[in-house]
């Protein structure tokens, strides 16, 4: 029969993908035992390592198996939100859970600041499809030009597209520190440190989370991220009015939020009311970005053809007594870059599009006091 040391040598070759640390190191599996034929195992996986759990237990199940006597494995998960409990990257605890502050029952949720990192800047937009991820990534890019430190948290769980946008897709960040200290090093690329769910997760492998999931791993990207020191973090948020965008306005002081919309009006409805949402919770809004405002055709670059309708941004940004950022062509060099993973700031700094994301960067700048 096996031993409880041979099934912790067994157990000692999975590691974790990014890293390369044993599982066992991590604290991410506990607890080996044999009960006659049967191994028993915990899985205590932080929440940014929850999308590797299956492969986890099915790799832990085989390596358990191939023991001498053992003919079933039982698995035992813990609650992510007692996992990788850990206290921010300075040190200083955040919390019960380590997934942020906490306040006294019947108050409002007390935010409190990354350390390290100066300014946090939301993109937002009413619904999907409006390029509001186009917009964050080259923001993002376009603060760095200036000489900004600059994080990009792609908050976009449903939707990571930030790995591909930025040419990291398919890697995976590494994880440092130990047992309640463990943290998440961002990816480096173009620039920025950025850190999405897209790095945590197959290409294919839907996120299915329900509400107390999506606000963990939020809190851990925001907290348990070493995200040393940064002048500015941008936040892509998922689109709509929803779990993601409450969890981060009474987690974190933000510096305000950016709202993206076409110029059509089936998204100017919906942008209105996600607008109208940050302002009820007391968020700043630093302004409107439409995106898609027209259509330079390659062959004839003087010309902009209205294929969305033009002009509401403009009307959504008067009516709601907040500033027009920007009105961004579309252009072919930003669905190249996009796919291509060098964002159009980088690929096409000349291309009408990035000259507005230049800009749009400058105003953000001035209108978030972000120190230069």
């Amino acid at each position: 029969m096996a031993t409880v040391e041979q099934a912790r040598a067994a157990l000692s070759r999975l590691t974790d993908a990014g890293s390369g640390r044993p599982m066992l190191e991590l604290g991410w599996v506990q607890d080996p035992r044999l009960q006659g034929e049967r191994a028993v195992i915990r899985l205590a996986l932080p929440s940014f390592a929850q999308s590797q759990r299956d492969r986890i237990a099915s790799e832990a199940r085989e390596a358990l198996l191939n023991l001498e006597g053992v003919r079933d494995v039982q698995i035992e998960l813990a609650q992510p939100e007692a996992a990788g409990a850990a206290a921010a990257p300075s040190g200083a605890p955040i919390g019960a859970a380590g997934h942020g502050p906490s306040s006294a029952p019947g108050q409002p949720p007390q935010r409190q600041e990354i350390p390290g990192v100066g300014q946090v800047i939301a993109v937002s937009s009413g619904k999907g499809g409006v390029g509001k991820s186009t917009v964050a990534v080259n923001l993002a890019c376009a603060l760095a030009q200036q000489g900004l430190r600059v994080g990009l948290l792609d908050a976009d769980i449903y939707g990571p597209n930030a790995p591909t946008m930025l040419g990291v897709a398919g890697r995976t960040p590494e994880v440092s520190g130990e047992g309640a200290a463990q943290v998440l090093r961002p990816m480096q690329s173009c620039g920025i440190a950025m850190v999405s769910m897209g790095l945590l997760i197959d290409a294919n492998q839907p996120v299915i989370w329900r509400g107390p999931m999506l606000n963990g791993i939020i809190r851990q990207f925001l907290y348990q991220v070493d995200w040393g020191e940064r002048d500015v973090v941008v936040v892509d948020l998922p689109p709509g009015t929803g779990d993601a965008q409450l969890t981060l306005a009474q987690a974190v002081p933000m510096a305000g939020v950016i709202v993206v919309t076409t110029p059509q009006e089936v998204s100017l409805a919906d942008a209105r009311r996600g607008l109208a949402m940050f302002q009820q919770m007391g968020i700043p809004v630093l302004g409107v970005v439409e995106n898609m405002s027209g259509f330079i055709p390659p062959d004839a670059p003087e010309k902009l053809y209205p294929i969305f309708g033009s002009g509401g941004g403009a009307r959504l940004a008067k009516e709601t007594g907040v500033p027009l950022l920007a009105e961004l062509p579309l252009e072919m060099p930003v669905r190249e870059a996009g796919d291509g993973g060098r964002p159009v700031v980088l690929t096409a700094p000349h291309s009408a599009t990035a000259r507005g994301f230049t800009a749009l960067a400058e105003r953000v700048t001035a209108l978030a006091a972000v120190p230069l």
